[in-house]
Order: C-alpha cells, then sequence, then structure tokens
C-alpha cells in the first residue's frame, strides 16, 4: 500500500508538472548562445558557400571526355593545327586551355611547349584552389570562437554569483547554455569545413594528375612524325 502510494503521488507530481516544461525550439537554443553565436554562424554561411561553389568548379573541371584527346591527336597528326586549336577553344576545360597554350607553341623548342605547357597547368591548379584556403582558416577559427564562448559563459556565471551572492541554478543555467551552445557550434562548423576542405583538395589533385598526364602525353604526340 505504501508503495502503491508513492507511485501515485509521483504520477500526480508528473501531470502537474508536465504542463509547465516548455520545448526548447533550435531558435531559442541560438539565441542563449549569446553575440558568440553571430560569428560563428557568419562562418557557416561562408563555408557552405565555399564547399558548394568550389565543388561545382572542380567536378566541371574533372570531367574529361574520351574522345577529346584522341581528337586532338588525330587532328595534329593529319596537320590540322588550326582544327585543334579551334576544338580546344570551344571546350572549357583547364586541360583544353593547356592544350591550347602548347599548340599555339608548336615549331618553337621542345623545353620552351614544355615549359609554357606545365605553366598553364600550374594557373588552371590556382584557379581551382581559388578561396579555397579561407575553408581551412574557418576550420581553424570556428573551434577557437566556440572556446571564447566557453570563456564568456564562465564569466557571466561569476559575475551573476558575484552580484547575487546566491550560487544557485539560476545563476548558472544562462551561462552554462552559453558555455556548451557556442562550444558545440563552434566545433561542428570547424568539422565540418576541415572535412570539406581536404575533399576538395583531393579532387584537386585528381585534376593536378590529369593535367601532367595530359602534358605527358601533349610532349610526346607533337614528336611523333605527321602524316
Amino acid at each position: 500500500m505504501i508503495l502503491l502510494q508513492i507511485v501515485t503521488d509521483a504520477a500526480q507530481t508528473a501531470t502537474t508538472t508536465a504542463p509547465a516544461q516548455q520545448s526548447l525550439s533550435l531558435l531559442s537554443l541560438i539565441l542563449k548562445g549569446g553575440w558568440v553565436m553571430i560569428p560563428i554562424g557568419i562562418m557557416s554561411i561562408l563555408s557552405v558557400y565555399l564547399m558548394i561553389e568550389r565543388y561545382l568548379v572542380i567536378s566541371r573541371a574533372s570531367k574529361v571526355d574520351g574522345g577529346f584527346m584522341n581528337n586532338i591527336r588525330t587532328m595534329l597528326l593529319d596537320g590540322k593545327t588550326d582544327a585543334a586549336l579551334s576544338l580546344c577553344r570551344s571546350t572549357n576545360t583547364p586541360i583544353a586551355r593547356l592544350l591550347e597554350k602548347g599548340i599555339k607553341r608548336l615549331g618553337k623548342p621542345i623545353k620552351e611547349i614544355e615549359s609554357a605547357v606545365e605553366n598553364t597547368g600550374k594557373l588552371e591548379i590556382y584557379k581551382l584552389e581559388k578561396n579555397l584556403s579561407y575553408l581551412g582558416i574557418i576550420a581553424g577559427i570556428a573551434p577557437m570562437m566556440g572556446f571564447i564562448g566557453t570563456i564568456s559563459g564562465v564569466i557571466n556565471i561569476f559575475y551573476k554569483i558575484s552580484i547575487s551572492a546566491d550560487f544557485g541554478i539560476q545563476q548558472i543555467s544562462d551561462g552554462l547554455y552559453e558555455k556548451m551552445i557556442t562550444s558545440a557550434a563552434g566545433l561542428l562548423v570547424g568539422i565540418i569545413a576541415h572535412i570539406a576542405f581536404h575533399y576538395l583538395n583531393t579532387m584537386i589533385d585528381r585534376v593536378s594528375f590529369q593535367l601532367e598526364s595530359t602534358t605527358v602525353d601533349f610532349i610526346d604526340l607533337i614528336q611523333e612524325p605527321t602524316k
């Protein structure tokens, strides 16, 4: 009977307090993070933009038409230099621009042609890496901003305790919210930016390999006798 009474009282207490409980929305949770959430939010938006923009650019650059190089080979071996140049100009890829630079140098020493082609390849890689360093910066700064929020939250806790002289949950709850939310947000943004930075660099490495392979094939091609 005593156990039944305890269970009954607990159920009544839960029923009475249930309506008083309030769900915490994502927006209110973010607002509890304080001012540090503003720069973290800006960095999150910027990182998403950079990830999508660079991914699309690098994906387009990595697409290689299997028949493109064969067509260039056939045209050059047939002595149709103008047709090969026209095909390169109409193809908007790093490989096409690399070959265009090499074809324009035909007739000059091999070393000069090779140097011009390699420099074009480096320029194309530089274009793909444009703004990618900002993603790496965000990956490093975002967790630091979260740590600043942690410090700010702790300061807020001690300040409220000092002016109220009461070490209660009311005095420490806001500071704890700020501390934990900013730390989690900073780490989340930093981790996502870090993963994206290295993934995009891996994609660029594949494009770089394609350009180097094309350079070797082109130098071998122009040393073959034409028909």
